[in-house]
């Protein structure tokens, strides 16, 4: 909720008058002018984003941030056991579209103790395996 509300907060249009300082270590700090106090530009905390900075040689300073999280998850969930999920990468190939990278996570609370975690990391393999072996089995040649 708070990501998405920052997203929200960001990509709203605010133009206020300011100095800009360019520092010789490569800073460039925005301050805005004391008749700008009244606006808002943030929900009152510090906002941290990440972005590509462009200064011309007149001054002339565009931020272009980049585009994280915007196109979804990284990774799709296929389907979860007691202490563990399968998941899989979405697919970024145009030359095989079909094809995903698999990732299995594990997370055992350390109170288990060993020999409990290993009983049941082997059911819950036994578990994703038996799933895996339903699947279409396919060669990939490279």
């Amino acid at each position: 909720m708070k990501k998405i509300f920052q997203q929200q907060l960001l990509s709203q249009n605010v133009q206020m008058d300011g100095s800009i300082n360019f520092q010789t270590n490569g800073n460039i700090n925005v301050y805005p002018c004391p008749w700008e106090d009244e606006k808002e530009v943030t929900n009152g905390e510090r906002v941290h984003y990440r972005a590509g900075i462009e200064v011309d040689a007149d001054g002339r300073t565009r931020v272009k941030r980049y585009n994280d999280g915007l196109n979804g998850p990284k990774y799709l969930t296929l389907f979860e056991t007691a202490h563990g999920a399968v998941k899989i990468t979405r697919e970024h190939s145009k030359k095989n579209p079909n094809r995903g990278c698999v990732k299995v996570e594990f997370t055992f609370p350390k109170k288990y103790g060993l020999a409990l975690t290993k009983a049941l990391y082997q059911e819950e393999a036994d578990e994703i395996m038996s799933y895996f072996k339903t699947r279409k089995e396919e060669t990939l040649w490279k």
